[in-house]
């Protein structure tokens, strides 16, 4: 049976460092400062880390925002004792990277059972020392998916990736969101770096999960573990835990049955997950659209590649028609330049039903979040476009609490300061070439 207490203080113990040091609002403000926490002690974005929130089954979750996740991640690597799963999509070979790896190889030959996944696709770039050499320490590597045909076991599917990112330690400890092991993700948090002011940062937000619903992020693990191990089915690699955001006649459970014995059958939690995969039965878009018809007050949304079904934009409208405050929190620029000319196409349509439109300045926006009437939050490694929806496998989590909700209504509110609403007067007076080009991105966002 798992001891919360101790799972919290476990918890706690990551979170010290950064507030002890950063206790207090930024002196800067917008325009002065990019609205990213940089390195342990940086006081730049105006952010307070907030305490843990405990949900009804004795559940911790602790909010994390850029590189401190990172950061607590590796603290939690160094206190594993029996067990370490992580599930990546990058995996870089960079300082951060190398210092993740070191620490892994350490673990695994203090005796501690060490898995790693990372994605073909998205760690091409990675040399294959990175991973030969923790396979020489005794951590246990798998690729999803290989791109080279010939280094598949089992079939070739180049077009679905794992976009997942997932961190479980000794089962009861489990951290998610839309950071990957990279320096653009951790800033001077890891590795200490003379020139972090002049890199490329980006935004990101990740939830650290201790106690009871920790089982269920290990399930998931276990699952995409199984499947890259024995092939078959990619619906092998799903999950679906208590995703109804009304805990109704929409909530579903597929439990791994070995993973768990008869007399733990999960119960009804503040905490749904979703591991999803690309079948034409996948649970993700239907739950999307259903979280977003029970707002009634208020949605934040925040996603870094914001290319949805028109079905998905016609529901943020109709929320904002039927009087919920809807304000979107998009990239002002990103990694993948054609996404965002995708999201600016339904700027006018989404302003015209009463939708507000922040994008984040500065630095490149990964975050994605949607909180519903600060009472409900979706978290994970999700975007709302066809590639997350219907091509990777994903990992999202479901919150009910009121207390997370505003705590995460205040971190939206900390980006809106550093972020430019858009007017729809000035948008109707952009360049006609600009419209041309958004149209036509818009057309072709479904292969994006």
């Amino acid at each position: 049976m798992v001891d919360v207490p101790d799972d919290l203080q476990v918890l706690q113990a990551l979170v010290p460092t950064m507030t002890s040091t950063r206790g207090r609002r930024s002196q800067f403000g917008a325009g002065t400062s990019s609205g990213i926490n940089i390195a342990p002690g940086s006081d730049d974005d105006g952010w307070i880390v907030p305490p843990p929130v405990k949900l009804a089954d004795g559940t911790h979750i602790q909010l994390f925002k850029d590189g401190e996740a990172l950061h607590a991640a590796y603290d939690a690597i160094k206190q594993a004792t029996r067990r370490i799963c992580l599930e990546v999509y990058i995996f870089a070979d960079d300082d951060t990277g190398r210092a993740f790896a070191d620490l892994l190889c350490e673990k695994a030959r203090q005796g501690v059972k060490v898995f790693v996944i990372y994605d073909s696709f998205g760690s091409f770039y990675t040399s294959a020392l990175l991973f030969d050499r923790l396979k020489r320490n005794g951590v246990h590597v798998e690729v999803f998916h290989p791109i080279k045909p010939w280094e598949c076991r089992y079939s070739w599917r180049p077009a679905n990736r794992d976009h997942r990112k997932l961190l479980v330690i000794d089962d009861h400890i489990a951290g998610m969101g839309g950071l990957n092991i990279g320096r653009e993700y951790a800033g001077s948090w890891i590795v200490p770096a003379n020139d972090q002011h002049e890199a490329d940062f980006w935004r990101d937000n990740a939830i650290g999960i201790s106690g009871p619903s920790a089982k269920f992020f290990f399930q998931a693990f276990a699952r995409s573990w199984h499947y890259v191990t024995h092939g078959g089915r990619i619906r092998r690699a799903e999950l679906v835990h208590n995703i109804d955001p009304l805990r109704g006649r929409f909530a579903r459970r597929r439990i791994a049955p070995t993973l768990q014995p008869h007399d733990e059958r999960p119960q009804c939690s503040d905490l749904g997950l979703l591991a999803s995969v690309p079948t034409l039965s996948s649970p993700l878009a239907p739950m999307l659209h259903a979280v977003i018809r029970t707002a009634s007050k208020s949605i934040l949304l925040t996603t870094a590649y914001f290319a949805p079904s028109d079905g998905l934009i016609d529901e943020l409208c109709a929320a904002a028609k039927r009087g919920v405050k809807v304000r979107l929190m998009l990239p002002a620029r990103g990694d993948v330049k054609l996404l965002v000319i995708a999201a600016r196409s339904f700027y006018e349509k989404l302003m015209c039903a009463g939708v507000e439109i922040f994008e984040r300045q500065s630095v490149v926006l990964h975050a994605k979040t949607m909180v519903l009437d600060q009472c409900v939050t979706v978290m994970g490694s999700t975007n709302l476009d066809y590639r997350s929806i219907e091509y990777n496998c994903e990992l999202t989590t479901l919150i009910r609490s009121e207390e997370f909700g505003r705590q995460m209504g205040d971190l939206f509110e900390n980006d809106v300061r550093y972020a430019k609403r858009i007017s729809l007067r000035e948008w109707r007076r952009r360049p006609g070439r600009d419209r041309l080009v958004q149209w036509a991105v818009n057309r072709s966002r479904y292969i994006l």
